[in-house]
């Protein structure tokens, strides 16, 4: 098996993270934290996820269930 490769984004002046699990078409909708939008594909499909206001993580970690 072929290993996965996930990229990372980080922008430091936006204070913004994207983890990409597969590069295709999608689009981000939202979860039950408005810090977290994911990715996914026209099936519902998970290709990633993306944080905003990144540093505030700093106070502790964030949990998000991805459906």
């Amino acid at each position: 098996m072929e290993p996965k490769l996930i990229r990372v984004w980080f922008e430091r002046e936006g204070d913004y993270l994207e983890v990409m699990f597969e590069r295709k078409e999608g689009y981000f909708r939202a979860t039950g934290n408005d810090q977290v939008m994911e990715k996914v594909d026209d099936q519902g499909n998970i290709l990633g996820f993306s944080v905003l206001r990144v540093s505030e993580l700093a106070d502790g970690p964030l949990e998000v269930a991805l459906t």
